[in-house]
């Protein structure tokens, strides 16, 4: 499998801030990548190394094997991009602006592009200034796919989309892989990276903390389970079970943390009189924490 995205001790600083430092990282050709990290970790300082928007201090960003710097115009040919910062045009309309594109583009399939609208549910007849964040992100998604590209990156795709709209937009990025083209996104949103990622990076601080299977991923998530019993039960029915690293007991209401698959914990509940049950998975930020401090260590 070749790398779509090679970067080498890629490193940028602004003046005397940080932003990424010896960053080595590389997506395969037909993957979707997750790129993780909290706000000011250098996601977007990354994205736009690889796309030449900035210049790097030092390192190197290669793209189809293709000088990110030099081979700029080559690399945009072959890439959809979408912006977390999304900068449409507000005085056109839908259609107006993603026709400018494809002509830039030397035209595209416009059957396709009225697919996409209508899948995404995106209304292209109305003036972009009058649209919500949310369809403006449609539209930006549209313009992204629309030339069917070999490569997407995409910087938090579905902020501001409503949870159908999300779940259709996963279809398509399912779509993208199955034909051997390649996503690389980041985002902040868990079931998210789950459901379409194939890998994901986690950054912080300018650094690659780690790169693993999402499937490694799901298995160390956290999750928050709070038991309400008919009666009290002892802490330490639970304490000593798989997985679990915390317990606490205030009468008839266990509270513990589970790292991975909670099915013990399930199981040594129903032996006793259980009269609800709350979960809470962790959000990305609780993952990123518990990576950084150390209290993953034992979970590779």
């Amino acid at each position: 499998m070749s790398a779509v995205i090679e970067l080498e001790s890629l490193t940028k600083h602004y003046g005397s801030a940080r932003g990424i430092v010896d960053v080595d990282l590389e997506v395969n050709e037909g993957e979707v990548f997750g790129f993780l990290g909290p706000n000011g970790a250098g996601k977007t300082t990354t994205i736009r190394l690889v796309l030449d928007l900035i210049r790097p201090s030092s390192g190197t960003a290669r793209v189809f094997s293709l000088d990110a710097r030099r081979d700029a115009t080559l690399i945009h040919a072959r890439t959809g991009y979408m912006s977390g910062e999304l900068a449409l045009y507000n005085g056109l309309t839908g259609a107006e602006m993603l026709r400018f594109a494809a002509n830039l583009r030397g035209g595209v399939d416009w059957g396709y592009v009225e697919g996409l609208a209508e899948r995404l549910d995106c209304d292209l007849s109305r003036p972009i200034r009058t649209l919500s964040t949310g369809n403006k992100h449609k539209v930006g998604l549209i313009h992204a796919l629309m030339h069917q590209p070999e490569l997407l990156i995409l910087d938090e795709p579905t902020s501001g989309l409503d949870p159908i709209v999300q779940a259709e937009f996963h279809r398509i990025l399912d779509e993208v892989r199955a034909e051997g083209r390649t996503v690389f996104l980041s985002s902040h949103i868990l079931p998210e990276v789950e459901a379409v990622c194939d890998r994901v990076g986690i950054i912080r601080e300018g650094r690659l903390v780690t790169v693993l299977q999402v499937e490694a991923l799901k298995e160390s998530a956290l999750n928050d389970l709070e038991f309400h019993f008919a009666a009290e039960v002892p802490a330490d029915e639970f304490a000593s079970l798989p997985g679990v690293r915390e317990v606490t007991v205030e009468g008839t209401v266990v509270r513990c943390t589970v790292a991975g698959s909670v099915d013990a914990v399930v199981k040594a509940a129903a032996r006793h009189e259980v009269l609800d049950v709350i979960s809470h998975e962790r959000d990305l930020e609780q993952v990123f924490l518990a990576y950084y401090t150390g209290e993953r260590d034992d979970a590779g």
